[in-house]
């Protein structure tokens, strides 16, 4: 609704009005005018704009469901290779199985959440268990960028349901590293494996801490052997980063660029060459074939990141690695160096005070 406010002026003893126009779903709009057949019409026109646009979300809500949006937001994904992860495809297209013939219209706070425990209940194809709460809010991640997507540049919804929606609660973050025979374990079937790309990759996870998508993303045009560094371009974050490459993963980058093809674009490119090769079936069964329970290839990042709290490295220069813009996610490796600065403090005394029995 709008309203018109009478405001006189103490200095001036001059009269003006402001126009203040509500239409929910919209932020408050107001103006101030000299007379108040202006501040009438601005208000008037204002509060038709914002109703007839109101209006036009609220058809476009009905006309269209979300396996529409789904197919749609897809082929937006993968025009934008940065967003275009393999989970988030899987998040998306589950979405699409549970509420396709849906309108828009429908999506109340309540019926997704039904949606959301139906996913839930689902036992993980991989794993055969339900899904963790990580998981599932992983998955009402996704919905939430997809119907925003929706709201601001398809103008298809008024509002995002999902921002009504609590997250599930979640454990502490975990660390979860490789042992030395665990890592033994798990080079030793990657170099067996009959994907080519699996070892190297493995290596670089583990050296650089570098996250799964960073690593297949890869490009040889980013990639300096010589000077034993690459680019990374297409990061968490959205920052450029330099990833140092050293001892055998920079070994078999050498080996993989020997062999490229004269087309490769990708240091590990699909068949077709056109983007990235999933790694993701190669590395579940040499994962199995190790012997590795309750461990994913980000682990490799942890793996990384704890190596380097272990061999005394302060925790800025493990964010420096790891690319992170803040102190609080490298912190969870900082125990694991406690052997380590227990031995730099014991030096320390020995040399001043003198070595005691």
């Amino acid at each position: 609704m709008a309203t018109i406010e009478k405001r006189p002026s103490k200095k001036t003893n001059k009269v003006s009005y402001r126009a203040r126009v509500c239409v929910f779903g919209y932020p408050r709009a107001s103006k101030t005018f000299p007379t108040k057949t202006a501040a009438e019409t601005w208000a008037k026109m204002t509060e038709a704009r914002m109703l007839q646009g109101a209006n036009l979300a609220v058809i476009e809500a009905q006309r269209h469901t979300v396996a529409e949006l789904v197919d749609l937001y897809e082929k937006h994904l993968q025009a934008n290779p940065k967003k275009a992860s393999v989970d988030t495809i899987r998040h998306i297209r589950m979405w699409k199985t549970v509420l396709g013939q849906y309108a828009l219209s429908s999506l109340t706070p309540s019926l997704l959440i039904q949606a959301r425990d139906q996913i839930s209940e689902s036992k993980d194809a991989r794993l055969q268990k339900k899904k963790s709460n990580a998981t599932i809010n992983r998955y009402m991640a996704a919905l939430s960028v997809m119907l925003s997507y929706a709201v601001r540049e398809l103008e298809w919804l008024e509002n995002n349901p999902v921002t009504k929606i609590s997250k599930l609660s979640e454990p502490r973050g975990r660390v979860r590293y490789l042992s030395d025979e665990e890592r033994e374990n798990l080079l030793a079937e990657t170099k067996k494996a009959n994907n080519p790309y699996l070892h190297p990759a493995v290596l670089i996870g583990i050296t650089t801490g570098a996250r799964r998508m960073e690593i297949m993303s890869l490009k040889w045009q980013d990639v300096d052997l010589n000077a034993g560094r690459a680019i990374l371009q297409d990061t968490k974050n959205g920052e450029r980063r330099y990833m140092p490459l050293a001892g055998p993963a920079l070994a078999e980058l050498r080996k993989l660029y020997t062999n490229r093809k004269p087309n490769d674009i990708y240091v590990f490119p699909s068949h077709d060459g056109t983007k990235p090769f999933d790694i993701q079936r190669s590395w579940y069964k040499a994962m199995a074939d190790a012997g590795l329970e309750n461990f994913h290839f980000h682990d490799l990042r942890h793996t990384c990141a704890s190596y380097l709290a272990m061999n005394g490295y302060s925790m800025a220069e493990i964010a420096a690695i790891l690319g992170h813009k803040t102190l609080q996610m490298t912190k969870r490796y900082a125990h694991l160096s406690d052997e380590h600065s227990q031995t730099i403090v014991e030096t320390m005394a020995n040399k001043i005070f003198g070595e005691t029995d």
